[in-house]
């Protein structure tokens, strides 16, 4: 079998209907699902199938869309694909651990659930997040540093693509600044707040206890931290970068090349989109992808099995 990464997408990617298919194909897939909704007691079928108006309020897009993300997953596990490494955008991070065998689905479903509602009542009054294409890194970094109040990156997470998050008027100049610095592109995200910025580090303090709760688990396979870039394999280092990751940079840029250094032959994406597998072609041209967002997609795993 070839060197697997599975990754796995972050807030943006969820839709009505997500793993619906999964849900109505595959036990362990139902399974989670169920388990989920008797774990927050909610309905978390109706939030991830049915046309609502919460699935795009952060707490109920992190529940509905990192149990779609699970509940895929285990319909890849049995079909026999071991991974070599994980990882995940942002809340994706959270799939990547269970992936990796460092946590259990109900530990993590039931910290989105804080987490997403920890940071949707830590979003300040006037935060946004802004979309930069076609700009050097480095030049955006400046632009920032030397911009009047708060605003960082919050996304590297390709050859020309970094989002900016802070003060919702730091935003603004920063913007303007960055078209007359020659960007091809800047749009302002439709999200609830300024999110992995410095603005949402008490949403991190408020997870870090939540996470202590937690029973991390030895496990052979790495994920590698969005807040490094590094892989990580003691459990022991695994809390305080989650704590940390809610209001710091995801370096997912840098999180594909060590995927890249160890070899990783194929990208084997697991949830709603094709968002990580734009990126990983951005990054590198010949970068072997795979998309799971649908059942028939499956049908494109049985190459690795050979």
């Amino acid at each position: 079998m070839k060197k697997i990464a599975l990754i796995f997408p972050g807030q943006g990617a969820q839709k009505v209907g997500m793993g619906k298919d999964f849900y109505d194909t595959f036990p362990v897939s139902r399974i989670i699902y169920d388990q989920a909704g008797c774990w927050l007691d909610m309905d978390v079928c109706s939030l991830c199938f049915e046309e609502n108006n919460k699935l795009d309020i952060t707490r109920y897009t992190q529940i509905g869309l990192l149990t779609t993300e699970i509940a895929m997953l285990k319909a890849v596990e049995e079909m026999g694909i071991v991974p070599v490494v994980t990882a995940g955008l942002s809340l994706g991070e959270y799939a990547a651990l269970t992936a990796a065998g460092k946590m259990s689905e109900e530990d993590a479903i039931r910290i989105i659930d804080k987490r997403g509602q920890y940071m949707q009542e830590a979003v300040p009054t006037g935060g946004s997040m802004a979309a930069i294409l076609g700009l050097n890194l480095k030049i955006i970094q400046k632009i920032c540093m030397e911009t009047t109040g708060i605003v960082e990156i919050a996304n590297d997470n390709c050859p020309g693509q970094t989002v900016i998050s802070g003060e919702t008027e730091a935003v603004v100049r920063v913007c303007e600044a960055m078209k007359a610095a020659g960007a091809k592109r800047v749009a302002v995200l439709k999200v609830s707040g300024p999110f992995h910025s410095s603005l949402l580090k008490e949403a991190g303090d408020r997870l870090a206890p939540e996470l202590e709760k937690v029973q991390w688990i030895d496990s052979p396979i790495p994920y590698v931290s969005n807040t490094i870039g590094e892989l990580i394999r003691e459990k022991e280092r695994i809390a305080p970068l989650l704590v940390r990751q809610v209001s710091e940079s995801v370096r997912w840029q840098q999180d594909m090349k060590v995927m890249t250094a160890m070899g990783v032959e194929t990208f084997v994406e697991i949830g709603p989109g094709k968002t990580l597998s734009g990126f990983a072609k951005r990054i590198d041209r010949k970068l072997s992808c795979i998309s799971i967002e649908t059942v028939k997609d499956l049908e494109k795993m049985e190459a690795l099995l050979c």
